[in-house]
């Protein structure tokens, strides 16, 4: 059985410095917290400094108001050579409720680097379950439709 933790939990409550003039929180901020959810799952996998190389299918579900319960679940779904796929859910509710509503959602990937900035192997993830497998096929999805567009947004971003 593997040492790596696939998944990781953060919880913490939303500030009134995360908010914009309407006592939401900004999407910049919560785009941050989803970042920082993917890199502590990556590197809690990986044993090794992470950085970002891909961010997508970013949902925004619905508000998140200044005060609320924020839950970040960050869990391995597919990994490459050094590569980590990497789900994020981030929730939200009332302090004094125990539902919380899924709020955003995102799919990440994270490589593993050493000290000179060089990609480095990661430990390979194997799905055990059919939610496992329905989510790796999500993100071999995602990864085809990076590569097969790959070409055309290099054209188009010169």
């Amino acid at each position: 059985m593997s040492t790596q933790k696939r998944e990781i939990t953060l919880r913490f409550l939303s500030q009134p410095t995360d908010a914009n003039f309407s006592g939401k929180v900004h999407g910049g901020t919560a785009m941050k917290w989803l970042d920082e959810a993917g890199y502590a799952c990556a590197s809690g996998w990986s044993g090794r400094y992470c950085v970002t190389a891909f961010v997508g299918n970013i949902n925004f579900r619905q508000p998140i108001s200044v005060g609320h319960l924020i839950e970040l679940n960050a869990r391995i779904i597919h990994t490459g050579k050094s590569s980590m796929y990497i789900t994020v859910d981030l929730s939200s509710g009332e302090t004094t409720s125990e539902q919380l509503t899924k709020a955003m959602h995102c799919i990440m990937v994270f490589v593993a680097i050493d000290e000179n900035r060089a990609s480095v192997q990661v430990p390979c993830w194997v799905p055990s379950s059919e939610e496992d497998l329905r989510l790796e096929k999500y993100a071999l999805t995602i990864k085809e439709l990076r590569e097969s567009k790959k070409h055309e947004l290099d054209l188009i971003m010169g």
